[in-house]
C-alpha cells in the first residue's frame, strides 16, 4: 500500500492529503502519516512567493525525514496584501518518486479588517482569528474559511481541492510537465 507522508501532524491537513490521492486514486488504498517538519519560511509566510517556498520545503523536508514513503505533501497557508485587502491562500506541493512533482493552490479570499490587523502587527493568522472569534485552535478545525462561511468550506475541504490540482501529473504521467526550477 503506497505510503503518503504528510509535511504537518495536523490532523487537518492528513486528512485533507488522504481524502484528496483517494479521489485522484479511487482504486487504489493508501496509508497516511504525519511527520513535523521546518517549512524555513516565516510562521506566517506574506506573499505567494514566500508560502510556495515553504510549501517546497515542508514537502523535501518530509522526503527527507521519511525516504522510504511514495509521496511526500507540503502544505502551506500564507497570506498576500493585494489592492482589494489581505487575501488569504495555501500552496500545496507534492513530491512523488522518480522526481515526479506537482504543485496545487487553494482558492482564494479575502480576510476582514479586524483579523487583518492583528495579522499585520504580527500574529499568525490562527491566532488572529481565535481572538477575533473566541475560539482556541481553530487551524486544527475548521480555520479562517470555516469560521468566514460558517463551515460552508471548512478548512479541509479547503485543502482538498488544491491537494487535488498538486496531483495532476501523477494522474498524467505520460505527459510533460515542467518542474519547479526556480525553487532551489
Amino acid at each position: 500500500m503506497p505510503t503518503i507522508c504528510v509535511a504537518s501532524q495536523n490532523p487537518v491537513k492528513l486528512r485533507a492529503s488522504l481524502a484528496a490521492f483517494q479521489r485522484v486514486f479511487p482504486d487504489q488504498a493508501f496509508a497516511v502519516r504525519g511527520v513535523d517538519v521546518e517549512s524555513g519560511v516565516s510562521d506566517q509566510p506574506m506573499s505567494r512567493r514566500e508560502t510556495l517556498q515553504g510549501a517546497f520545503n515542508r514537502a523535501a523536508n518530509a522526503r527527507a525525514a521519511q525516504p522510504n514513503a511514495d509521496y511526500w505533501v507540503g502544505i502551506e497557508g500564507g497570506i498576500a496584501e493585494t489592492p482589494f485587502g489581505m487575501s488569504c491562500f495555501a500552496w500545496v506541493q507534492v513530491l512523488g518518486q522518480a522526481g515526479r512533482v506537482g504543485c496545487g493552490q487553494t482558492a482564494v479570499f479575502f480576510l476582514p479588517g479586524e483579523v487583518a490587523q492583528l495579522v499585520r502587527a504580527g500574529l499568525e493568522l490562527g491566532e488572529a482569528d481565535d481572538k477575533v472569534f473566541g475560539r482556541v485552535n481553530s487551524k486544527q478545525g475548521n480555520g479562517a474559511i470555516g469560521l468566514l462561511t460558517d463551515d460552508a468550506i471548512d478548512r479541509e475541504a479547503y485543502y482538498v481541492q488544491a491537494v487535488i490540482m498538486a496531483l495532476v501529473p501523477f494522474k498524467n504521467p505520460q505527459l510533460r510537465w515542467d518542474q519547479a526550477r526556480w525553487l532551489k
